[in-house]
């Protein structure tokens, strides 16, 4: 499975990817698969781009934890509503 590559915006990182398709598309998924891994490859790519100065990239970790509070809040509607969840 290819991953795209990261966005130039920021903001174009806060959805996740819904969590049951990125686990179902792995042969195996563990504690450390993350449908919001297009948001941390932007950030990584961010801090190559501007040789590590974590000031210009902080929109790219802003959207990084947005995805995973949305991520995470959309696993936790799941189990309310009795729906199943991997992991």
């Amino acid at each position: 499975m290819s991953t795209p590559s990261p966005s130039n915006s920021p903001q174009d990182n806060v959805k996740p990817a819904d969590y049951k398709n990125v686990f179902a598309a792995r042969q195996s998924y563990t504690q450390h698969t993350d449908p919001c891994e297009h948001a941390a490859k932007a950030s990584l790519s961010c801090m190559d781009r501007n040789d590590y100065n974590r000031d210009n990239c902080m929109d790219y970790f802003q959207a990084y934890r947005d995805c995973k509070k949305a991520w995470l809040e959309q696993r936790r509607e799941d189990r309310r509503a009795g729906r199943p969840t991997p992991i």
